[in-house]
């Protein structure tokens, strides 16, 4: 879930390390709120994918994921032995969902059907990359499930946050203020349960953090039992654009990628390629 700026890489491991380690300067074109909530539904649609795979072994309808929709690979249901756990991957199955919805129904005939994703390799390759790899299944067990979890929430509230200043619609604007504000209580609780974990589901979240800032840029908050809230030092969440939003989940620093990690042939749109 994001509204921020054009980027895309391989998926492999290798391409990931051998990325800058410090991304290029973000660049900021002229963008339309057609294109940013675009951007949007794309990462909605990765989202709700993720979530009702964990929670019911299927993902979108094909009314919910658009005409032209790409092939999804990878997502089982979750074994989940906690009620609690199985309570909150329901939730955010069902907010992820209605979001989607939302913005399907705002952008109308406008609105990009769900591109190709992958919930396989991806996860694997950022393991690897980020240094606990080979592989990483999140959808093995239920702690595995809320690292991923955490991938995509802290994602999601920093990319509502950096298009928040490019909107031009105050009623767009409004919407995604809602929709940030469902991402940060997403991200308060993943964040919290995450802290009560035993090694090393902790000590993985801080790797694939690690992993955002390397590729995509932007600040990131280390979790500890003191440090729950990603926040900087005036306690502003933190905000990213388009073009590092893209660098993050198509897994590369690359200069002009344009596809790779979760979208392996690219985001839906106008904003698909990195232009730092």
């Amino acid at each position: 879930m994001t509204l921020a700026e054009g980027c895309g890489g391989g998926s492999s491991a290798s391409t990931i390390a051998s990325s800058p380690g410090t991304p290029a300067t973000p660049v900021t074109p002229t963008l339309t709120d057609t294109d940013l909530l675009n951007f949007a539904l794309n990462l909605e649609y990765l989202e709700a994918e993720f979530y009702l795979r964990a929670v019911t072994g299927a993902g979108l309808s094909s009314d919910d994921a658009g005409a032209s929709a790409g092939v999804v690979t990878g997502g089982t249901q979750v074994p989940f032995k906690t009620s609690g756990f199985l309570q909150i991957a329901k939730e955010l199955a069902n907010d992820e969902q209605a979001h989607v919805r939302y913005l399907r129904k705002v952008l109308g005939s406008a609105a990009v059907s769900r591109p190709a994703l992958d919930l396989t390799n991806s996860f694997n390759a950022a393991a690897a990359a980020a240094g606990f790899g080979p592989s990483f299944n999140p959808f093995g067990d239920e702690n595995s499930f809320m690292v991923g979890a955490f991938l995509f929430e802290d994602l999601g509230v920093t990319a509502y946050h950096g298009a928040a200043s490019l909107l031009t619609s105050k009623q767009n604007l409004a919407g995604a203020a809602g929709i940030l504000g469902t991402e940060a209580y997403h991200a308060g609780e993943i964040r919290a349960l995450l802290t009560q974990m035993d090694v090393p589901y902790i000590t993985y979240a801080n790797q694939l953090s690690g992993l955002r800032g390397r590729v995509g840029g932007g600040a990131e908050t280390t979790l500890s039992g003191s440090a729950v809230v990603a926040a900087d030092s005036s306690s502003m969440g933190h905000s990213r654009t388009t073009d590092q939003v893209l660098h993050v989940v198509y897994l590369s620093g690359s200069t002009g990628v344009k596809s790779g990690g979760f979208f392996p042939n690219g985001m839906a749109g106008t904003i698909t390629a990195a232009a730092s």
